[in-house]
């Protein structure tokens, strides 16, 4: 069997917990999925000698040639069986890994077991039952906190029940912290097995690279360090609890990672971020746990934040009151780079060229020209003789919108030596390249600098003399002057709030990119939905309009749409699980940014079954996504099917396969089938 076919089979299992990446199932539901891949199963267990007698579930992976041998002895007997052993077999290396939980305290558990049985099964009735308790107590709401006995022990205690012979029943007391109440600081340092989100952000901009030393402020039990070690990168911690005799290290990037949030008194947490503020040389990260009302109100509050089950105290930011807290802190201007976490730049220039960089576009190149007749016969063998050369130094040329410094082309001396200097290879180079590909590339680089001067504005400015050496190029290139530059930024970033413009902007935008939707209110328009690969093709004062928004959310890492909203000073954020692999993605996040307030707002659909539909998702996609034409056909055939439905209404799978059953269809991924 080979990739593909494993692949297929997998699609046909009927029986089983389905997830974005692969399904489990128990080996008594064998009978609901097809024959050959139980057969191969089974040959797989044999081969590495794993006894059907020693694993219960199966783990099958959608989109790798990968399978789990899953050991869960008690899978009947207890409500939420614990993981004994794992055998992941990974089928393209022919290599195979045994994990043992058996003597872990806080192993890995199951839920929602009905989905991994067949409905005639005797105990898929208690499964169902047991699922629908939890489901009443609110212990499915965030089903990223489920996974460990540990995590599952203390969410059942926080919403206030117990478990007895498997069941959930109230808790007869709790317990009330009292003024002089002990915290248990150290109980709030979690295991991991990556690194943490803070540090993530750090891999994704280049600052894990091995060019900075790293100091872990609060290192917890050392997970994030033992992965940094391990990639040779200078990196140590302190930790109040697990390393207390450690060092305070001075380092380049200092990381405080939900640190400030389990320091129940205000001073003393803002002497933690002071501390690391004052071991940081180039940059400081911060992070916390954000949380509303409706999280704060399940807990006991005690001072500013709350009491957890496990004598933790948590103190939940909202965004704008974390960025406000640490800017109070340490007096300097705070850049969100991801909900709950924000860089403090003690270096500027490193500052200046990572938000520079956040909004940088590449203009490539499209062609190369046959050569015009030149009166030079030297100039012709002189690029027929180092061709590669000056093809290298256009695209560093157009990289910049301008002839670059000696010290911004690598092989500015090979070009010294062959022709004098780079301004005259530029204009031998214009005689073989098209000048308005330069022009281009010069206009998208003056649009990207005005973006970045007019975001600059949310920050304390950064005086002409604190620039990096190239950006100060660039003005000179581009501007004239640095007093120009910062004009022509504030004016733009004035026109943001001119509804009429936006308004017509968005209208223009709908008409130039690859996809887009402007949506009506009363027959006016409201607002423009657009895929984020699209963002750096709006208008300058749009990308101006979404990167204020941004400022106070960070990367777009899990969102997929944007919407603008003309008139209200608001830009939507919309997460998507399935966007790129299924014809109707379910809504799982959605933010909205309201800039006028500096607020913003959090919304999670954790809830599977209570996650919206998005109907027309073929409008914000074009040819450049690999399931076009499957979208394409789907909506088609979709409309004709239910043409009634309103693509602007919310609705879930079941009342979309409740309408599809009238017309004797049932769907599955982008088909339709007959029942």
């Amino acid at each position: 069997m080979n990739a593909e076919q494993f692949k297929q089979l997998v699609k046909k299992v009927k029986t089983a917990k389905k997830l974005p990446d692969a399904i489990y199932f128990h080996k008594d539901a064998f009978a609901d999925a097809p024959a050959e891949l139980v057969k191969f199963i089974k040959v797989v267990a044999q081969a590495l000698k794993v006894d059907e007698a020693d694993y219960d579930l199966l783990k099958l992976f959608k989109n790798d040639f990968r399978l789990s041998l899953l050991s869960y002895p008690t899978f009947y007997e207890d409500s939420y069986p614990a993981l004994k052993q794992s055998v992941t077999v990974d089928l393209a290396k022919l290599s195979h890994k045994i994990t043992k939980y058996d003597n872990s305290e806080n192993p890995p558990i199951l839920h929602r077991k009905e989905t991994m049985v067949s409905p005639t099964n005797k105990h898929y009735q208690l499964f169902c039952d047991l699922t629908a308790e939890g489901e009443q107590a609110g212990l499915y709401e965030n089903t990223r906190m489920i996974g460990f006995k540990g995590s599952w022990e203390r969410l059942i205690a926080k919403k206030g029940y117990e478990l007895v012979d498997g069941r959930l029943f109230r808790s007869s007391a709790l317990q009330s912290p009292n003024d002089d109440k002990t915290i248990d600081r150290h109980l709030t340092a979690i295991v991991r097995h990556e690194l943490s989100a803070p540090l993530k952000t750090l891999a994704k901009n280049g600052f894990l690279n091995g060019d900075y030393s790293i100091f872990d402020y609060g290192c917890g039990r050392g997970d994030d360090l033992r992965e940094l070690e391990a990639h040779g990168i200078d990196a140590l911690g302190w930790d109040l609890n697990y390393r207390p005799d450690a060092d305070k290290v001075i380092s380049d990037i200092v990381n405080i990672g939900f640190v400030i949030n389990v320091i129940e008194d205000r001073d003393e947490r803002i002497e933690a971020l002071l501390s690391a503020w004052e071991l940081s040389q180039k940059l400081l990260v911060v992070s916390a746990m954000l949380g509303n009302e409706s999280l704060v109100s399940q807990f006991q509050l005690y001072k500013d934040g709350v009491i957890t089950s496990r004598n933790t105290f948590q103190k939940y930011y909202t965004q704008a009151e974390l960025k406000a807290f640490i800017e109070i802190s340490v007096d300097e201007n705070a850049i969100a780079v991801a909900p709950g976490i924000y860089y403090i730049f003690k270096d500027k220039q490193l500052e200046q060229h990572f938000l520079q960089n956040r909004h940088k576009r590449t203009y490539k190149w499209q062609h190369l020209t046959a050569p015009e007749p030149v009166n030079e016969e030297q100039a012709r063998i002189l690029f027929t003789q180092h061709q590669q050369l000056f093809e290298s130094f256009w695209l560093t040329c157009l990289t910049l919108g301008r002839c670059p410094a000696n010290n911004e082309f690598v092989q500015s001396d090979k070009i010294k030596e062959i022709i004098g200097s780079n301004k005259k290879a530029l204009q031998l180079v214009l005689k073989w390249f098209e000048e308005d590909e330069l022009k281009t590339a010069e206009t998208m680089r003056k649009e990207d600098l005005l973006l970045y001067f007019a975001l600059a504005m949310f920050e304390k400015r950064k005086p002409y003399t604190q620039q990096p050496e190239d950006l100060k190029r660039d003005i000179k290139a581009f501007f004239d002057t640095y007093k120009i530059a910062q004009h022509q930024a504030t004016e733009l970033l004035f026109q943001i709030a001119d509804s009429r413009l936006i308004e017509s902007l968005c209208l223009e935008a709908e008409k130039i990119l690859p996809a887009g939707k402007v949506d009506f209110e009363n027959g006016l328009p409201h607002s423009l939905t657009l895929h984020k690969d699209f963002i750096t093709l709006l208008p300058l004062v749009l990308r101006v309009y979404i990167g204020a928004a941004l400022q106070m959310y960070g990367e777009l890492d899990d969102i997929q749409l944007i919407k603008i909203h003309i008139h209200s000073g608001k830009v939507t954020l919309l997460g998507y699980e399935g966007f790129y692999d299924s014809p109707l993605p379910q809504l799982k996040e959605r933010v909205k940014i309201k800039m006028g307030e500096q607020d913003v707002d959090f919304f999670d659909y954790i809830i599977e079954e209570k996650r919206p539909l998005l109907l027309n998702k073929i409008d914000y996609i074009d040819d450049t996504f690999e399931d076009y034409k499957k979208q394409k056909a789907f909506n088609k055939r979709l409309n004709k099917e239910t043409p009634n439905l309103r693509k602007d209404k919310t609705i879930f799978f079941k009342h979309l396969n409740e309408l599809l059953s009238t017309n004797k269809l049932t769907l599955k991924q982008y088909r339709f089938y007959g029942i």
